[in-house]
């Protein structure tokens, strides 16, 4: 989904259908659904004051964010789940864990919830259930389930691989099959106990991580060598694909899993040209297009069948039928170093955001926002000084040893080697202009003395943080 998702930003913390982001849409559509516990989060490290601020905001406490070091795929990210519900729980507590991506799409909120209760009966007899989407159209870019009965619940015969379009046709007439959804349930204890057979290392090094993790601030951090040891595999070829207790509930609710700007396209709201369009766009004698405009005016005329997306720091432009191949893309820039992989043009932060609105050999200017009552890290810089302008709100400023207020259209100026801080005192969003300018303008020459958020050390910290 580049150039709107990106490794620091990924599609889950995106608005992509709607006003709320995919993990919200995530969570809310479980509401109504009794028994259930506060849900378990496992992300990435680098996504944790994301992931936070975005439950935050929905109102959901989650029972514990599973901090990864790095990604080993979904078979582990369910594995530390399981072990930290078993370890949390009660004594002789095994709960059903309902194991969900969070980047899907699913329109009937009822349907889903019928095939979550057809599915928690056959979790709790012991069976590892997975939903299988009834297919609408031959599609060949997901998996298959093929089912042993067609009427509703039933053991699964065999998962098949993404087929080619004629095999695709087969499966879809034949009514025995249905699209792999990557949405599971089982009991905790039998998750772990069906890995232990298949793989014995899996299951030793996600104990062992969830057994050395430590608190910091929200999160659990897993433990670092023992995740790092961990075998990386996917929760369907670690288990699923091995397990005779296999069943797939079937499921219709105007499911995807927005997998490329073509299937965004079909899952979200159109004109009556067949054009989705989102922000500022105007077109003229266009059709069937996705059309997203985030910064500026975006303007088409005679378009059939495309993908144009503009983001502050690069536009995509793209046949439709070609989304897939957005990620060769992606690869070249990897391999070309440039950064737009990894962050937007604006980054997000714990304390707020700031935007790179300007740069040059040996000055850069941003635009800060600062949220209320946050407080960035007291720091310095030994190659650049700094001048903060305030254009909106107060800030309270560390100087040296001098503490101090500014008002809008105030300003300071931080020399080099400074000690500093800033810090939103107000009830309000405080924003500032940056000026920074020095022989050498990279993120890494930060040294922090203290931080509210846990970063340490000097430069950026585990996320990559800057600022």
């Amino acid at each position: 989904m580049w150039p709107l998702s990106r490794e620091l930003y990924p599609k889950q913390l995106l608005p992509l259908v709607g006003e709320r982001t995919m993990i919200q849409d995530t969570l809310m559509r479980l509401k109504g659904l009794p028994g259930l516990a506060p849900p378990v989060i496992v992300c990435n490290q680098e996504h944790r004051f994301l992931v936070a601020e975005q439950l935050r905001r929905i109102d959901v406490e989650p029972a514990a964010i599973l901090l990864e070091p790095e990604g080993r795929n979904t078979a582990p990210a369910a594995a530390v789940a399981a072990a930290r519900a078993l370890e949390q729980g009660e004594q002789g507590e095994d709960p059903v864990l309902l194991v969900l991506p969070a980047d899907h799409v699913i329109r009937d909120v009822a349907a889903f919830h019928t095939a979550i209760r057809a599915g928690e009966k056959l979790a709790r007899d012991g069976a590892l259930v997975t939903f299988g989407i009834v297919p609408d159209r031959p599609e060949t870019g997901y998996g298959y389930i093929r089912a042993e009965s067609k009427d509703g619940p039933s053991a699964v015969a065999e998962f098949v691989e993404k087929p080619d379009a004629g095999a695709a046709e087969k499966y879809c007439a034949s009514g025995d099959y249905f699209w792999n959804s990557g949405m599971f349930m089982f009991r905790a204890s039998r998750y772990i106990e069906e890995l232990r057979r298949f793989d014995a290392d899996m299951v030793s090094s996600c104990v062992d991580a969830v057994a050395q993790a430590k608190s910091d601030l929200d999160f659990i951090r897993l433990g670092d060598e023992a995740f790092a040891a961990c075998p990386a595999d996917s929760i369907d070829y670690a288990v699923m694909e091995k397990t005779d207790a296999a069943m797939v509930v079937p499921l219709d609710a105007g499911w995807s899993d927005v997998g490329s700007w073509s299937s965004l396209h079909q899952v979200s709201d159109k004109d009556a040209a067949g054009n989705v369009k989102v922000g500022d766009v105007l077109v003229e004698d266009t059709r069937n297009c996705y059309l997203y405009a985030s910064d500026r005016l975006l303007a088409t005329v005679g378009l059939d069948d495309c993908i144009v997306v503009e983001t502050k720091d690069a536009v995509l432009v793209a046949p439709k039928d070609r989304g897939q191949d957005v990620k060769k893309l992606v690869e070249a820039l990897k391999r070309s170093g440039r950064g737009e992989t990894a962050l937007h043009r604006e980054v997000f932060r714990p304390w707020g955001s700031y935007d790179g609105i300007d740069h040059g050999d040996r000055f850069q200017v941003k635009r800060i926002t600062v949220k209320p009552g946050a407080v960035l890290s007291l720091q310095m810089h030994h190659h650049r000084a700094e001048h903060w302008i305030v254009v909106e709100g107060t800030a309270r400023v560390t100087r040296g040893e001098d503490e101090f207020l500014l008002g809008e259209n105030e300003s300071t100026y931080i020399p080099m080697g400074t000690t500093h801080r800033l810090e939103n005192p107000g009830k309000m969003p405080l924003h500032l202009i940056e000026v920074q300018s020095g022989a050498y303008l990279g993120e890494d020459d930060i040294v922090r003395f203290e931080d509210t958020y846990g970063r340490v050390g000097n430069g950026s910290d585990d996320s990559k943080n800057q600022e």
